[in-house]
């Protein structure tokens, strides 16, 4: 099963209700404005985070027009000096590569051992847009299933608040 059908899978299973847009593909928010796809919903930004001294990992999710002020991410999760994780540490908890980064590679984590962090502006959001472990598609979901999902595979959840001034 390819790691697109694996997250639609669990998505199925789980009942969630989604939208899957198909596209050439993208690395950054700013490809995606030149599909016009941000004009769909809130697609979200990831980043794959490690502390200083490698023993936590956060996939921090927030929208694509937030500044990803790692001082205050750190801060706000009471972590030691965060970092981006090597594409090694990416494959290893998530099964992904860089450029798909996506809150669904949880269910490649199955000892649940990524912290996923969410920005609280995307609390009730009925429309974000993510990677289905894949970056030529983009799932349309409701934030509040997508929360669902991620605590239903078990990994740690936790709130921060960014500033979205990014335009």
């Amino acid at each position: 099963m390819s790691d697109r059908s694996a997250a639609l899978a669990r998505l199925d299973a789980l009942g969630v209700a989604y939208e899957l847009t198909e596209h050439p593909a993208v690395f950054t928010i700013e490809d995606m404005e030149q599909l016009g796809l941000t004009g769909s919903g809130t697609v979200c930004k990831n980043l794959f985070l490690r502390d200083a001294k490698g023993r936590r990992h956060f996939l921090v999710v927030i929208p694509g027009n937030c500044r990803a002020d790692l001082k205050s991410i750190e801060t706000q999760l009471g972590s030691t000096r965060l970092s981006f994780a090597s594409a090694e540490r990416l494959q290893r908890y998530l099964g992904l590569i860089g450029g798909e980064v996506t809150p669904l590679g949880i269910i490649n984590d199955p000892d649940a051992a990524v912290e996923v962090v969410f920005d609280r502006s995307l609390e009730g959001n009925p429309r974000v847009g993510v990677h289905p472990n894949d970056n030529t598609a983009t799932v349309w979901l409701a934030f509040d299933d997508l929360l669902r999902i991620v605590r239903d595979n078990g990994n740690t959840v936790h709130f921060i608040t960014l500033e979205t001034a990014l335009t």
